[in-house]
């Protein structure tokens, strides 16, 4: 199906807060990278769980408590069947990415990691799957190394080959650049390392919201993603890891919920998932992303990819008639993401002067500090398209931008 055939305007009926003005002017939302907003079932099912269902899970044998149970639990086997996860006690309920990449570091330094042991990172990394591993490495005495980027924001290929050793015990990397919407070849990547025995952690919060995933064809070891970003609530996350290695790893968190049995004498732990989950989870969280996959899954994901391809086009061109403007980040594949500079303006300026216009984009440095200084920016304006904004949205923007230029000098 090709973007002209995808019914944007039916699917963004769906969100109500596209329909809310901004300083008088239409909201032209244009910040998905950050977080996507949510539809009406996934609203209305956070409600529904609290004036009908709530209780707490796991414990208790009467009625209210069974039925938030089966939510929360049948949430999982959505999950894993979202990501093609073979087996549904793989899936472990976080707050976020940044928790699932916790939890594994975690269990790499309390397991896998020794002195003179080496990570290897891209230099497109998020903060959180950088300070996690800087942490590990402080702990431990391993070393991190880092793959960089071209011009354009792709990565150098051949370089990755070359730092991987025998003493690379882990690889962590992004499936799609927050920054720059580069789609890195993570299969191939995958198994280059797998060839090596090496694992691999990849970081999904960019790719699931655009692209059907499927874990066990990349072929990764974990895979880590935020509700949020895929039209869910925040304060929830997954992490997806091979039983092989969840089983490896001692709890991350102790508590209620966690264990089989307590004693003064000695503690044991349940088995995954639930040795990951200790304490009250985030019940209403997990049901809001269930209900977000749920509407993920009905809509036509090629189509709305396809949308979003047509919309990046456009918006790229126009951007990049604008004078002074430069755009970070050309690689050829991407997603639908596109930060730029304008000469001399602050990209602070940037985002408050387009917001006047009702046009939200993001400005700063994107929790992604050493990639922007690897094209020697401090910051740069993002504008993420997701399957629900529509060419107006571009124009607007392009006309903000404009407007901005003139105002600048």
């Amino acid at each position: 199906m090709t973007a002209s055939t995808f019914d944007y305007t039916r699917v963004r009926a769906d969100f109500p807060i596209l329909f809310s003005e901004v300083r008088g002017k239409p909201l032209t939302y244009l910040d998905n990278g950050a977080t996507s907003q949510k539809p009406a079932s996934v609203i209305e099912a956070i409600d529904r769980y609290y004036r009908a269902e709530n209780s707490n899970i796991h414990r208790g044998v009467h009625y209210l408590s069974e039925k938030a149970t089966d939510a929360y639990e049948s949430a999982r086997a959505k999950v894993a069947q979202f990501i093609a996860a073979p087996d549904p006690d793989e899936i472990i309920f976080v707050r976020g990415a940044t928790e699932g990449i916790n939890l594994v570091a975690h269990g790499f330094i309390e397991t896998q990691l020794s002195e003179g042991d080496e990570i290897l990172i891209t230099h497109m990394e998020h903060h959180a799957n950088i300070v996690p591993w800087q942490i590990a490495a402080e702990k431990t005495g391993a070393i991190l190394k880092v793959v960089p980027v071209n011009d354009t924001g792709e990565l150098d290929l051949e370089a990755f080959t070359d730092l991987l050793s025998e003493r690379t015990k882990l690889v962590a990397m992004v499936h799609v650049s927050n920054a720059l919407g580069t789609i890195n070849p993570a299969k191939a990547l995958i198994q280059e390392a797998h060839a090596r025995g090496v694992p691999v952690l990849l970081d999904g919060c960019q790719s699931v919201p655009h692209m059907p995933v499927d874990v066990a064809e990349l072929g990764c070891d974990f895979f880590v993603f935020s509700g949020h970003k895929v039209f869910g609530p925040t304060g929830v996350g997954v992490l997806w890891g091979k039983r092989e290695w969840l089983e490896r790893f001692p709890p991350y968190q102790s508590g209620g919920d966690m264990i089989e049995r307590v004693d003064f004498d000695g503690t044991t732990y349940k088995g995954i998932p639930g040795k990951f989950e200790a304490g009250t989870p985030h019940i209403e969280g997990v049901i809001g992303l269930a209900a977000a996959i749920d509407y993920v899954n009905r809509i036509d994901r090629a189509g709305a990819l396809a949308h979003e391809q047509a919309l990046l086009i456009d918006a790229t061109e126009k951007l990049s008639a604008v004078d002074g403007l430069r755009i970070i980040g050309t690689a050829q594949q991407k997603a639908s993401i596109l930060s730029f500079v304008i000469n001399e303006i602050h990209p602070h300026d940037i985002g408050t002067f387009l917001d006047a216009d009702g046009v939200a984009v993001r400005a700063g440095h994107h929790c992604t500090q050493p990639l922007l200084k690897r094209y020697g920016v401090p910051a740069t304006a993002r504008a993420s398209f997701s399957f629900y904004n529509n060419f107006e949205d571009v124009d607007r923007l392009v006309s903000a931008v404009t407007k901005m230029q003139r105002f600048f000098g």
